[in-house]
């Protein structure tokens, strides 16, 4: 989880520290959001990380698969 969190704070905390969201605030990383959007799970938070989506980028090509599913867990995790 540690290593997901360094991955998240280094990539990810620009847009979405304390589980906000800069670009839209409405759809932020908050458990009840992630369901509302059905982005709750870890394969759709990897696709979501790994492809991006609207003001998101995508980070497929930065971030290698063990990393894009530590941050995903790393979301997760902490939701609960």
């Amino acid at each position: 989880l540690e290593n997901g969190k360094e991955l998240f704070i280094k990539n990810c905390n620009i847009c979405h520290k304390n589980k906000q969201n800069k670009i839209l605030p409405e759809k932020n990383l908050k458990k009840e959001i992630l369901e509302l959007y059905g982005i709750n799970k870890l394969e759709s938070i990897k696709y979501q990380i790994r492809n991006g989506k609207n003001g998101m980028p995508a980070f497929g090509l930065r971030l290698n698969e063990k990393e894009i599913e530590k941050i995903a867990k790393y979301v997760l995790e902490t939701n609960e």
